[in-house]
């Protein structure tokens, strides 16, 4: 055993002699090259021979060699921190690698407590515990909606759940309403001031609930203060159905920030209150109001085109807004496929201020809504105590589609309207399509039938949507165009008539 020990010796000390020498020569070698006492040697034993010429090249190529003894230094020091970069790397890979395992370690603890839970509830529906997985297939309805109401991890729209939970057997209402659509002016003009304390023209409320009838969108714009919010609150209290407030933000930038959205982490669908109320008027017949306060803070074709495009379809069977892309089996009842049917009850009020701090409105959402502007306090009157009340949304809707029948534009009336079509395409290069005209008639029927008269309707509607698009020429352009404008207008339809188109054109002369 000594021989063969003595063999393995001297048998390896070759090989680790032969890395002795290596190490050793390049640790001889750097020693070498900064071997500062040879250089000095070295010129100390030439510098009497050399010439002035030959100095310069001396001093040349010390310069040289210190540059390269400079980079050596760099690269080596360089080496180093790269690799206790990497060492650090791998440190804390390592670390993260750690981390996520004792993670997964606590997931996986707590989906086997969860699956003990799920399955003490099943065994409470008399089922075994390796049943859990075909519960919702083989128990009745009431079962699955108890399961439902104890175990809400498996419920994304919780809010609509519990609407549903709470209008399980509920009947639609209907209250007799008898009322006419002037008397509903008065109406709530009293109630407003009554109970409230807010006070407004008869005229305004006559404009806000023809605006109602015309879109399912009505815009209140006007200076800060002039109690637009207000006048939305008002109804929503009047109806016995607050008004739902969504407080536009200068960060809203899609649809979501009005339904809300599917979180994929914890698989919750995060509701927000105006999808609440959608879904709950969905329920019944009674009339609801979304306020979207400030609704020009962001850009309102952001947030809201998907619904300007819904509302504008003919038939309300259309009226549909995808919210998750498939269904779950204890999905909201009237969620079809992951799909919600936008309610016919609710209509929606903008409020707007025009100042820098806003965005500008487009004519898509302008085209769509009906602006309705408030720019003065109402007056202080004596009001008669009116109590608040229900109605029905198809009531209401009956009245507006009675009216339409019964004060159509008068033939007169469309062929002046028809002429100053044509004076405004020739002279301001604007015209208006068959939506506008389509609005206007809703419009200033429902006006007539309010108490107001219909040359009044007309010139109220053309201000506010058609003269508006005048802001957009250039202004310069147009100036001598509106002396004669308003010439044709106090021709067409009487001087004493079309005020309100008239003193927009004389405020847009005074912008020049």
């Amino acid at each position: 055993m000594d021989t063969y020990v003595r063999f393995l010796f001297e048998f390896m000390s070759v090989f680790f002699s032969g890395v002795g020498k290596i190490l050793g020569g390049i640790f001889s070698g750097l020693v070498q090259m900064f071997n500062i006492g040879d250089y000095l040697y070295i010129i100390e034993t030439y510098r009497k021979d050399f010439s002035t010429g030959e100095w310069v090249l001396v001093v040349l190529a010390v310069i040289i060699m210190l540059v390269i003894l400079a980079l050596i230094i760099l690269v080596i020091v360089f080496f180093v921190k790269k690799y206790f970069k990497f060492r650090k790397t791998l440190v804390e890979q390592e670390s993260m690698l750690e981390e996520i395992a004792s993670l997964n370690k606590e997931v996986a603890t707590l989906v086997q407590e969860k699956e003990k839970i799920l399955a003490m509830k099943v065994s409470q529906l008399g089922l075994k515990p390796n049943e859990e997985a075909t519960v919702t297939e083989e128990a009745t309805d009431e079962e699955i909606e108890t399961l439902d109401d104890e175990d809400l991890d498996n419920i994304r729209f919780s809010k609509l759940h519990s609407i549903d939970v709470a209008f399980k057997d509920y009947k639609i209402q209907y209250y007799d309403n008898n009322f006419t659509l002037e008397e509903l002016v008065e109406i709530f003009r009293n109630f407003a001031a009554s109970r409230l304390g807010l006070y407004y023209t008869t005229n305004m409320i006559r404009l806000f609930i023809s605006g109602l009838s015309a879109t399912k969108l009505v815009i209140l714009q006007g200076i800060s203060g002039t109690g637009k919010t207000s006048l939305a609150y008002a109804w929503g209290k009047f109806i016995k159905n607050d008004a739902i407030i969504a407080s536009v933000q200068p960060s809203w930038r899609d649809r979501t920030e009005l339904f809300g959205y599917f979180n994929e982490f914890t698989k919750k669908f995060n509701e927000t209150e105006v999808l609440k109320a959608m879904y709950l008027a969905g329920y019944t017949d009674d009339v609801y109001v979304t306020v979207l306060d400030e609704m020009n803070i962001a850009r309102v074709e952001y947030y809201f085109a998907e619904m300007l495009s819904i509302l504008e379809m003919p038939s309300r069977d259309e009226w549909i807004i995808e919210l998750v892309p498939s269904s779950w089996d204890t999905d909201p009842k009237k969620l079809d496929a992951g799909k919600l049917h936008i309610p016919g009850n609710m209509w929606y009020i903008g409020t707007i201020n025009n100042d820098d701090s806003t965005f500008a409105v487009t004519d898509k959402v302008y085209d769509r809504a009906m602006p309705i502007d408030i720019n003065d306090k109402g007056q202080v009157f004596e009001a008669v105590d009116t109590d608040p009340m229900n109605i029905n949304s198809s009531y209401l809707e009956g009245l507006f589609a009675e009216a339409k029948k019964k004060y159509p534009l008068t033939s007169e009336m469309e062929s002046k309207i028809n002429d100053m079509d044509d004076y405004v395409i020739k002279h301001f290069r604007i015209a208006f399509g068959n939506r506008i005209v389509k609005q206007m008639k809703d419009f200033v029927a429902t006006y007539v039938s309010c108490g107001g008269t219909e040359v009044d309707g007309v010139d109220y509607y053309i201000a506010r949507k058609i003269l508006r698009k005048f802001e957009q020429l250039n202004l310069a352009y147009i100036r001598d165009e509106i002396d004669p404008f308003i010439e044709f207008l106090d021709k067409s339809f009487g001087k004493e008539n079309f005020n309100e188109c008239k003193d927009y054109l004389l405020r847009l002369k005074k912008m020049i």
